[in-house]
């Protein structure tokens, strides 16, 4: 069964008049599954392993679509090339750590406060937020103590 984040983008897909083909079904089920952030390298890898057919170009071309209809999130996460992942319903942030690239979500309901309250401060109605925080993990200031 698949997921709601799954299932919104299909319903975006079909909203906009575009077709829900084989390779695009198949890239939101590889990023459901996934349950993090992955390049385009990593879907196409994912993805090719359930269909060989699949090339490079259709997963580059429908992670650009996905990306301009909003179903997915195009991340940055302090590195040279793109993450991605499904967008949901709730924002959520990012903790990455400058030493492993471990990524780490979070919600905060304080966060959410202080977004509305900037937005109000400044005449802005904020519709979509993106906040990376940028620092150590504890393992990594752990191993810096040594």
């Amino acid at each position: 069964m698949a997921g709601s984040a799954e299932e919104d983008a299909l319903d975006v897909l079909r909203t906009q008049g575009r077709r829900i083909t084989a390779q695009r079904g198949l890239l939101l089920q590889v990023m459901r599954a996934s349950h993090g952030h992955l390049d385009a390298g990593e879907i196409y890898r994912r993805a090719r392993a359930r269909d060989p057919r699949i090339s490079l170009s259709t997963v580059y071309r429908n992670l650009n679509l996905l990306k301009d209809l909003g179903v997915i999130t195009e991340l940055h996460l302090d590195e040279e090339h793109h993450h991605y992942e499904l967008r949901e319903e709730a924002e959520h942030y990012h903790l990455i750590c400058s030493n492993c690239d471990r990524v780490v979500e979070f919600d905060s309901s304080s966060m959410g406060a202080l977004i509305e309250q900037i937005g109000a401060e400044h005449g802005f109605l904020i519709d979509h937020v993106h906040i990376d925080l940028v620092g150590l993990c504890q393992e990594c200031r752990a191993g810096s103590d040594m």
